[in-house]
């Protein structure tokens, strides 16, 4: 069980950088995490900190962002450079790692591919991924056909959730991170599993 006052300390850090729709997002986030462990048998108290802390630098503006890729030497691809909105996750790894000197790996991947995905996630990886499409204050088209399929099945739910992210993108115009493709692909390949 995580400790109250590991538990209290990080919310506060969260409130300070966060707006409230998205620190309640962050809540909402870390129990839909803690359920889908418990249902899947993973680390219930790593995916709840890993929901909790996902987005903590999320509400940051660019500069801050492009501050932090600097000072720890992140480099990114053409793709990362060209979409602003998959570098929270990549600060946001940063940060953990670094500012708030969280040195577990599987927590840090599951917040750095939080919004990529990536080919080889961990449990905890899957479930954060999973966990931020169908947490309680999610709302767009497919929420609950994905909230379906991952009480079904986790493979299921991870592959139609990556198919749904590929989809927006291409319909969107927009470039599809080779993360994706990776992802998406290892899971097809592999039967859904």
């Amino acid at each position: 069980m995580l400790d109250s006052t590991v538990y209290e300390n990080y919310t506060k850090i969260l409130k300070t950088m966060l707006n409230e729709k998205r620190y309640h997002h962050s809540l909402c986030v870390a129990d839909e995490a803690k359920r889908l462990a418990e249902k899947y048998s993973g680390n219930a108290d790593k995916c709840f900190l890993a929901g909790l802390l996902h987005d903590i630098t999320k509400n940051q503006p660019e500069s801050e962002h492009l501050k932090i890729f600097e000072t720890f030497g992140i480099i990114l691809n053409d793709v990362e450079k060209n979409a602003p909105k998959l570098w929270h996750a990549i600060s946001g790894e940063a940060y953990l790692k670094n500012v708030l000197k969280i040195d577990d790996g599987e927590i840090l991947d599951a917040v750095r591919y939080h919004t990529t995905a990536k080919s080889n996630m961990s449990l905890t990886a899957k479930i954060l991924y999973l966990a931020d499409f169908t947490s309680a204050d999610r709302d767009y088209p497919d929420v609950d056909v994905i909230r379906h399929l991952v009480n079904e099945s986790l493979e299921s739910a991870f592959v139609y959730a990556l198919a749904y992210s590929i989809r927006d993108l291409v319909d969107n115009s927009k470039a599809v991170h080779t993360d994706t493709v990776s992802a998406y692909n290892e899971v097809v390949l592999n039967g859904g599993k």
